[in-house]
């Protein structure tokens, strides 16, 4: 594994047997700590919007897992 930092970014240069959905998580866990950097959200509000979507969502959706 290298660890550089060029222009301002980080390159991160790793082996190929390394398991990529272990990389994809690590990513995807990065890109959600650099979107939310500047939130002023607490943990419980984001929870309950979140109880809101997927309530919302459901209702939407269940007709295409549940019989008629």
């Amino acid at each position: 594994m290298d660890i550089q930092t060029k222009d301002n970014k980080i390159i991160i240069t790793l082996p190929a047997t390394v398991n990529l959905e272990g990389v994809q998580r690590l990513i995807n866990y990065l890109l959600y700590k650099e979107a939310t950097k500047d939130s002023k959200a607490k943990q419980e509000e984001v929870d309950q919007l979140a109880r809101e979507v997927n309530k919302q969502w459901w209702q939407e959706n269940k007709h295409r897992f549940l019989p008629g």
